[in-house]
């Protein structure tokens, strides 16, 4: 197998040319080997089997989300998490926390500095002493209010270079567009008018690549980031990053090249370091990136967690229909990663609800149901270009909370058992979970957020006013009480559980077109089938042992409640309430 040098080395050549190569790689190398010098500890790594466990479990929030008179929120975010949440999370995916321009974090004005309004990097590190931290690198595009787009409008080297200027007039049809806003973006600079390339939005100038300064600029911002406390690195919107004119702009093999010399990197400078990939497209894509296995048989050369994005669209579709149908045939066919990679599970996040990922999976009429589903419940829905022109949806703006249940017509008895019943199923599966800040809550739609930024995404931002925040989850009874002891319940079981493992075996079991029913086995043998009810019915089973293949034991335990099962004549019989999950655990205790 190469080393990281040389996988460095040949990535470097593949994408600049040989001869380029040899001017650029001396330059990334002297950078590692200083990084080395200064952060030897880094060097220490974890088994390959130890890296991702049933105890990983990562919380998606902005560095902001807890607000408090006179405090930073990054300090706010710690005490708050050490209070309530320290054995029931493993990490923290800390959102942007840089300063920025727009699109709440996303559009980075300074890679190296933390937002001074949020804290500062003392405080970064200080939740890095308790938490896993995952940094996001956004590193396809810039601020247009950056100093290294100043520079650019200013004409200045080495800056003039470090954007992608394209003539208005070229023939991009071909290039695939994740927004309806324009492609180009026209700028006055100090040479004159130029079109320049954005992405996402004329505050997001994505950066040109085919200038290797702006990689080893990117690498310099990478280093930064481990040297204060990240462990794992997400690239943000990584599949445009290489662009062609003339091609879809989209997963090029460059884009993967890039992606293998940042996981190279990582392995030469701090092997603990996990990468993960951000791709909002169909299944097969987006599987892409966990790219090929390294011959050591534990990992694979790009990302070792990619996004599992055709998941939400497809739970929220199955509690919709009450038919976990779908689900299960989709979870059926899902290819097992290689070793040493996972799933990143999740449902709910800083975005919407991506549907793209599910345009192979769910039919045109399935996914308007989605899309009208998300506006009957106060949201929106977001479309983008497709190559002919015509509009599609692409995303749905709209709380998870809000998208399962009609905040017009309120139903606690109902709403929080469906709310956490589509929790429990994505927290079933093998992967490793995300969970969004606000479902530990169940928040609700913010129309208030869309009035104040002008942007739909924030239908899914609001910030919490802590000293209120708390006060709710005081309050025996209270919608927000209710969703963080039924959530909290779930994650604190899930993690001690081995059969939670990211790599612990996972069977679909067809037992009702109401429930969805899967068995997760541990390498340890030990099992846990678990079983969610997806209709507002009560569903009574009858589980053949021998025909699901279960052990033959003396009772079945639930985990998430007091109950014991036990088997009659080789048959479990299982009632469900509306919306109810079972985690049950095989014992061969005497009742």
């Amino acid at each position: 197998m190469l080393a990281p040098k040389e996988r460095i080395r040949t990535h470097i050549e593949f994408i600049y040319g040989t001869s380029q190569a040899s001017e650029i790689f001396p330059l990334l190398w002297e950078r590692v080997e200083v990084f080395l010098h200064q952060h030897s500890n880094l060097q220490k790594a974890p088994s390959p089997q130890a890296r991702l466990t049933e105890q990983d479990i990562f919380l998606i929030t902005y560095g902001d989300q807890f607000r408090e008179p006179g405090r930073p929120p990054l300090q706010s975010l710690y005490d708050f998490l050490g209070s309530h949440l320290a054995d029931e999370l493993s990490g923290v995916h800390l959102l942007p926390f840089y300063p920025y321009s727009s699109d709440d974090g996303f559009s980075v004005i300074d890679y190296f500095q933390v937002n001074p309004d949020y804290g500062s990097w003392a405080d970064v590190e200080r939740l890095g002493e308790r938490f896993r931290l995952m940094f996001d690198a956004v590193i396809n595009h810039i601020s247009s209010q950056s100093a290294w787009f100043q520079g650019f409008m200013r004409g200045e080297q080495p800056y003039w270079n470090y954007f992608h200027i394209a003539d208005h007039r070229a023939d991009l049809s071909h290039v695939t567009r994740p927004r309806t806003a324009p492609l180009l973006t026209p700028v006055e600079t100090k040479n004159g008018l130029r079109h320049v390339w954005t992405t996402f939005s004329s505050d997001q100038i994505d950066l040109n690549y085919a200038n290797p300064q702006v990689l080893l600029e990117v690498v310099d911002v990478l280093l930064c980031y481990l040297a204060h406390g990240a462990q794992v690195i997400r690239l943000d919107a990584i599949a445009f990053l290489w662009k062609e004119i003339g091609t879809a702009c989209i997963h090029l093999p460059q884009t993967h090249h890039m992606v293998k010399l940042i996981r190279a990197l990582l392995d030469a400078v701090a092997p603990g370091v996990l990468l993960i990939t951000e791709t909002n497209v169909p299944h097969r894509e987006n599987v892409s990136y966990f790219g090929a296995p390294l011959p050591d048989g534990h990992s694979t050369d790009e990302a070792q967690m990619v996004y599992q994005f055709p998941l939400a669209p497809l739970i929220l579709h199955t509690f919709i229909t009450a038919d976990s149908t779908r689900l299960t045939d989709w979870a059926t066919g899902l290819p097992i990663p290689a070793a040493g990679a996972a799933f990143y599970n999740f449902t709910a996040s800083h975005d919407g609800i991506g549907v793209r990922p599910v345009e192979e999976l769910l039919s045109p009429k399935e996914i308007q149901a989605l899309a009208e589903r998300t506006q009957a419940h106060g949201g929106h829905v977001s479309y983008r270009f497709n190559p002919d022109s015509s509009l599609s949806a692409y995303e749905l703006n709209i709380t998870w909370f809000d998208a399962l249940n009609d905040p017009t017509v309120p139903d606690p008895e109902i709403d929080v058992p469906r709310f956490l019943a589509s929790q429990a199923i994505m927290l079933a599966l093998a992967g490793v979970p995300g969970v969004y800040v606000h479902g530990l809550f169940g928040s609700r739609n913010c129309p208030s957020c869309i009035a104040e930024t002008g942007r739909v995404r924030s239908i899914n931002r609001r910030k919490f006013h802590l000293p209120e925040l708390l006060s709710e989850l005081h309050t025996q009874g209270s919608h927000t009480a209710r969703v963080f002891s039924g959530y909290r319940h779930l994650l604190h079981v899930r993690r001690n559980q081995s059969a939670f493992h990211p790599a612990a075996g996972q069977r679909l079991i067809s037992l009702s077109s109401t429930v969805f029913a899967l068995l997760r086995t541990s390498a340890l043998s030990e099992c846990i089938l678990c079983l969610t009810n997806v209709t507002s019915q009560h569903q009574q089973l009858h589980i053949g042992i021998s025909s699901c293949g279960l052990p033959e034991v003396v009772y079945w335990q639930d985990l998430l409640g007091e109950e014991r099962i036990v088997p009659s004549g080789g048959v479990l019989d299982c009632s469900l309430a509306p919306y109810q999950t079972r985690w049950l655990k095989p014992e061969n205790i005497g009742v």
